[in-house]
């Protein structure tokens, strides 16, 4: 879809008391006009800490805030009515729901197990002690609250390679379960860090059961009966078999729709690791631009003695842009997070500009960023922190340029080192813009557009300066841009 733009419509700290799902309803309509063509939500299964849990500790998928589960009905997000309504309020007004899927563990078994187990090197998971003991794990999963509605599947120890917590004795660790399953070894196609990074936390899902391969399948078809699905975000997919995403989404595409948008959190800075997942999935998904939003991070923190020219240098979007999501900020990277490497405010606008107004890649926006937040939590050195993420206030309008303004060929002038341009030539029925923008002083950009726009006045659509520019008899004019900001250009006949 061209121009498309995902937004993320939750963040890490979003508050609890199931506000959530009627936000997104109230909100479908107006971003709609503002240009968001696709909304990723949060997990919507019942996760482990219940009304509390942000969704990744997976608890039972097909509750989806029905049921007395942890302590709750409703999930921190709202109830399944409030749920389905979210969805059928985005797809009204044109908006896909791209839905959050954590297969990769569960967590907060109902009942103890007799289990065999193997401790493994947590630093090297390859290095698996032969020794085989007796322990109690809460490996078997039985949601007493659904009591078999829509699915009778009883999780067991048989169901997962390894846990993190063992009883008699008890110990925290990594365990390597002893089920019929991998002779004892981990998965294969996952990311090969600590030796090799299947297992990650909980109780960890066996893919190669085929009961749970199954499964899996099922929910996927039951979870696109009962809602509207554009496409899915697949959470933790580096310690998620390759070869089992590139099977389940091939599934998806059958029985639900060919032409499903989906996503993979691959964590990896490194476009060589990137560029073998993609071939392992037969590429048939796209992977968040890890190595861009460190650039972004490093840029904003660097201030203007980093060589913007250099931007999109060791991205995903260099070499694969079709199969690239871009972000400035998700969850995992905000303040006081596990991935945390924040984007200064005073380059956010920036960092938008750059994945907003170019061809390549469809960019995410990140709900903190587009309507603010505040929060506290510990940090590690176990002090508390309050932490404010202001809304950047030219958002709105980048995300609208992008819908009006981002058309037809790109010509990226690339050639100063603190102030670049990005040029969007245009159709015969839309119209292109001049975005400049600089991590220095107040700067221009000599850009010459052709006779078609000889002797046209062209203004910012953002705001960010009242002055109007007026190309010469050749279309050719300088298009200032202020200190530390970004201007997008536009013809006023168009605007």
């Amino acid at each position: 879809m061209a121009g498309r733009v995902l937004l993320q419509f939750f963040h890490w700290y979003y508050p609890d008391g199931g506000h959530l799902w009627n936000e997104v309803a109230e909100r479908a309509e107006s971003l709609a006009a503002m240009g968001v063509t696709d909304v990723w939500l949060p997990p919507a299964g019942k996760g482990a800490n219940g009304g509390y849990s942000v969704g990744y500790d997976a608890y039972d998928l097909f509750d989806l805030g029905e049921f007395d589960q942890k302590g709750t009905v409703a999930t921190k997000y709202g109830d399944r009515a409030a749920f389905e309504n979210a969805c059928r309020a985005l797809s009204d007004h044109g908006i896909g729901a791209i839905h959050d899927v954590v297969f990769n563990h569960k967590m907060g078994g109902d009942e103890r197990e007799a289990v065999k187990v193997r401790r493994a090197n947590p630093d090297n998971r390859n290095e698996i002690e032969d020794e085989v003991f007796d322990a109690h794990a809460y490996t078997r999963f039985t949601f007493p609250g659904r009591q078999g509605k829509y699915s009778e599947f009883i999780w067991t120890h048989k169901c997962f390679t390894g846990v993190d917590y063992i009883e008699d004795p008890s110990d925290t660790g990594v365990f390597r379960l002893i089920n019929e399953y991998g002779e004892g070894e981990w998965s294969q196609e996952v990311d090969e860090e600590l030796g090799n990074y299947d297992y990650l936390i909980g109780s960890d899902v066996e893919f190669r059961n085929r009961a749970v391969y199954e499964e899996l399948k099922y929910w996927g078809r039951w979870f696109a009966e009962q809602v509207p699905v554009a496409g899915f975000r697949l959470d933790a997919a580096k310690h998620i078999p390759a070869w089992f995403f590139r099977d389940w989404i091939g599934h998806m595409r059958e029985n639900v729709k060919d032409d499903l948008f989906v996503v993979a959190e691959y964590w990896h800075p490194d476009i060589g690791a990137l560029s073998h997942y993609l071939d392992l999935v037969d590429r048939q998904l796209m992977l968040f631009d890890v190595g861009l939003h460190h650039r972004l991070h490093e840029a904003s923190a660097s201030g203007d003695s980093f060589d913007m020219r250099t931007i999109f240098d060791g991205s995903l979007l260099s070499v694969h842009p079709e199969h690239t999501v871009t972000l400035v900020e998700n969850h995992d990277t905000q303040p006081l997070q596990s991935l945390e490497a924040a984007v200064e405010p005073w380059f956010k606008p920036l960092a938008y500009a750059l994945i907003l107004m170019r061809e390549q890649g469809t960019p995410s926006i990140f709900y903190a960023d587009l309507f603010g937040t505040e929060y506290r939590d510990k940090g590690n050195d176990g002090n508390d922190y309050d932490i404010v993420m202001p809304r950047i206030e030219c958002l709105p309008k980048l995300i609208e340029a992008r819908r009006r303004y981002a058309n037809g060929g790109q010509t990226d002038v690339f050639e100063d080192p603190h102030c670049l341009a990005i040029v969007r030539h245009g159709t015969d029925d839309a119209p292109g813009s001049v975005t400049v923008l600089t991590n220095a002083g107040e700067n221009a950009r000599e850009i010459e557009l052709g006779e078609t726009h000889g002797n046209a006045s062209f203004r910012d659509f953002l705001g960010h300066r009242e002055d109007v520019v007026t190309t010469d008899e050749n279309g050719k004019a300088s298009f200032p841009v202020n200190g530390g900001s970004v201007s997008v250009w536009v013809r006023e006949d168009s605007l």
